[in-house]
């Protein structure tokens, strides 16, 4: 069986711009880390306004599904595919078709919102027509706390059950693909060397060198939106 990791360079040819790459976000605007970080988001009004607005506008909530998400829902289709290991929030796996029980979001998932003191849960679009009526940082309805996406901030831990089912489904497949990823984020980049030493093959599709790139079995710089159908097609 096959475990499929896959980072933000997936989404790149549905219109949504990485964060390390040449013209990643981080790059173009260093601060930007500060909007995805909990310690600034919560100790900080303006972030978390400026952090709204970013959801708000991100191309993101309309993106559609590219070649490579599809192509991986053939993989799974054609009884090959075990588990889709997502870094991503933009639910385009889902959206392609990928069954839902077999992605596994290592980082949450950008359409829901949660309430930091009491749990409370709403959708990203209840939150968004807050905010276009005149609310800035709406707050939790239930007891005033502070609202967020249901998104793994940096500096809050990963939930420890999808890290368990990634670590599982790495540990038993025979094939491990790491899809535009720097392979830079722990835990996430860990999976490609759990691969390795569990006697899986590596395979790494990005355009750019990871940590990982001397332990794979093949690498593939073409453009993933291309790269991702011809292996699929190659493995079915």
């Amino acid at each position: 069986m096959i475990t499929v990791l896959t980072g933000a360079g997936i989404s790149t040819d549905s219109g949504i711009p990485d964060f390390r790459g040449p013209s990643g976000l981080w790059r173009n605007d260093p601060d930007h880390e500060k909007l995805v970080t909990i310690d600034y988001y919560l100790a900080d009004p303006d972030i978390r306004r400026r952090s709204w607005q970013f959801r708000r506008d991100s191309p993101a909530r309309t993106a559609a599904p590219n070649a490579a998400h599809l192509a991986l829902v053939e993989l799974e289709r054609a009884g090959l595919l075990d588990r889709l290991v997502t870094q991503n929030i933009d639910g385009l796996h889902q959206k392609a078709g990928s069954s839902p029980e077999r992605v596994l979001e290592l980082h949450g998932n950008m359409s829901g919102v949660v309430c930091v003191r009491c749990g409370a849960r709403s959708t990203l679009a209840e939150a968004l027509e807050r905010i276009d009526a005149g609310e800035p940082d709406p707050a939790c309805h239930e007891c005033g706390g502070i609202l967020k996406t249901t998104t793994v901030m940096f500096g809050e831990s990963l939930p420890e059950r999808v890290v368990a089912e990634a670590v599982e489904a790495t540990q038993r497949c025979r094939l491990f693909i790491a899809i535009g990823t720097s392979l830079q984020v722990q835990p996430a980049a860990s999976l490609a060397g759990l691969a390795v030493r569990s006697g899986a093959r590596l395979v790494i599709v990005n355009a750019e060198p990871t940590p990982y790139d001397d332990f794979a079995h093949e690498l593939i710089r073409d453009p993933i939106g291309e790269a991702v159908p011809h292996l699929v097609a190659r493995l079915s």
